[in-house]
């Protein structure tokens, strides 16, 4: 009975968010369905017939996640997915709630769901998951997950705490890689070396001591922040070998591709979406679509078709002007957001949305961690930068104290103002960084102005 109530009340709350157009409803439903059922997640995860895959990480777990989603429903099987990025436990419920029938079944092969890293021993707890996905590990929301090796201990003990799970791990991320130490059998995915490897990151803060002995660790290259090929000279840890591993790397203005190197065989992968990252995302959910026993030529055609969720490298076109919308969330993620700007036809107009809600993290000193000198060496590449959100004005100030030209920055307090400048200034191409609660207005806005675009077009192969 108590399960009924609950599916009921989280179903009547889903149709009434709905209905008076209060949001997306991915997290409401679920909240009112736990005060009822605290216990129904693990009501709802004994129906699953195949098993449980959870994703977790600081950033890519959306995109990791729905593209693993996108390969499983391309195999013709069936899953519970939290695909809008509601992934606290809340969210998670409501994924389920949704996928039930009003009796509490439910009916599916897999459930895939993306965990937020606080959340995790919590979920992982109730759901008991046969495969778990970690991305990296950066600094993200301090006020809210405090130091970085907080939240490496709380994935770390909750991984140890659990029975016959499989790892699928980064092997470039040493936070990442130092998991396989809780003793489960792991799954490593990487980029081998390419042209835009660096042998040095000044962004490497977080990975510069070994999670084992303390000593510093020493790189032969870094791909981004502390991901790269290292090693600690004292106690011998090192980057793993990497059993799905990125080839003949290239990441371009528009798309991106790589050699995808796994056991039994190889497979060229082109993406619509540019950016190491997103070749890190698609090497994770291949390399737990491997686990899950999917085809291999079949997912590397399913991520080649994969259209990213919103705000995740977006495209948009404003007539003749291309738009592209990306989240942010933490300085690594922003810094390889403002490396997009050099992919993008100049002169650029660039919009940066920054909100202080506690989903995105009320302390924002974090943006004075974001290399926001490099647009010092854009200048040329840049037309005018729109700063708005709550925090728009603390945004400004960094802005100008990067060495960006006072003539180029417009401070904008209301935010369809802010687009809509962006969108008609006389750039040829234009790009919008948002933060979380930032995010969803301005997509609403951008699609009042301008028009999606639904599918990659003309990828190339790799030769």
């Amino acid at each position: 009975m108590r399960v009924l109530l609950a599916v009921l009340a989280g179903k009547i709350v889903a149709w009434l968010v709905r209905f008076l157009k209060r949001g997306r409803g991915s997290s409401l439903p679920g909240l009112v369905a736990l005060k009822i059922h605290p216990r129904l997640l693990s009501h709802f995860v004994r129906q699953v017939r195949r098993g449980v895959v959870m994703v977790t990480g600081t950033n890519g777990k959306t995109t990791t996640n729905n593209m693993l989603a996108r390969m499983v429903a391309d195999a013709g099987l069936r899953a519970v997915v939290n695909a809008e990025g509601a992934n606290l436990v809340t969210g998670i419920a409501t994924a389920f709630i949704r996928a039930a029938s009003w009796r509490g079944r439910i009916f599916c092969d897999y459930a895939l769901l993306e965990v937020d890293e606080a959340t995790f021993p919590r979920a992982a707890a109730q759901v008991r998951p046969g495969a778990v996905v970690v991305t990296n590990f950066f600094r993200d929301q301090l006020d809210r997950y405090g130091e970085l090796d907080r939240t490496v201990a709380l994935i770390r003990d909750a991984l140890a705490d659990l029975e016959n799970v499989r790892l699928i791990l980064n092997a470039d991320d040493p936070l990442v890689a130092q998991l396989a130490a809780t003793g489960h059998a792991a799954t490593f995915y990487g980029l081998g070396r390419h042209a835009e490897v660096s042998p040095t990151s000044t962004a490497a803060r977080e990975g510069r001591f070994c999670p084992f002995c303390g000593h510093a660790l020493t790189y032969d290259y870094y791909h981004y922040s502390q991901l790269g090929n290292f090693r600690c000279p004292s106690c011998g840890f090192s980057r793993p070998r990497a059993q799905v591993e990125g080839e003949g790397v290239f990441a371009g203005a528009r798309y991106s591709r790589c050699r995808l190197r796994y056991p039994g065989g190889t497979q060229e992968l082109v993406l619509g979406q540019p950016g190491l990252y997103n070749l890190y995302n698609a090497l994770a959910a291949f390399a737990a679509g491997l686990f899950l026993g999917l085809d291999p030529a079949r997912m590397a055609g399913s991520l080649s078709s994969y259209l990213p969720a919103t705000g995740r490298m977006e495209r948009f076109r404003c007539g003749e002007k291309p738009v592209l919308l990306n989240l942010v969330k933490n300085p690594t993620g922003f810094n390889e957001g403002l490396r997009a700007l050099l992919h993008l036809d100049p002169p650029v107009d660039l919009l940066i949305a920054l909100n202080d809600n506690d989903a995105d993290g009320r302390d924002v000193s974090w943006i004075w961690d974001v290399d926001f000198e490099m647009l010092e060496g854009m200048q040329e590449r840049i037309n005018l930068i729109f700063c708005t959100g709550q925090r728009g004005e603390e945004m400004a100030v960094r802005l100008k104290y990067a060495g960006v030209p006072l003539g180029k920055i417009v401070t904008e307090g209301r935010m369809e103002e802010a687009v809509r400048g962006v969108l008609r200034a006389s750039g040829s191409s234009a790009c919008l960084l948002a933060t979380y609660t930032a995010l969803w207005p301005v997509e609403r806005i951008l699609c009042r102005y301008a028009q999606r675009e639904r599918a990659p077009e003309g990828l190339p192969s790799l030769s």
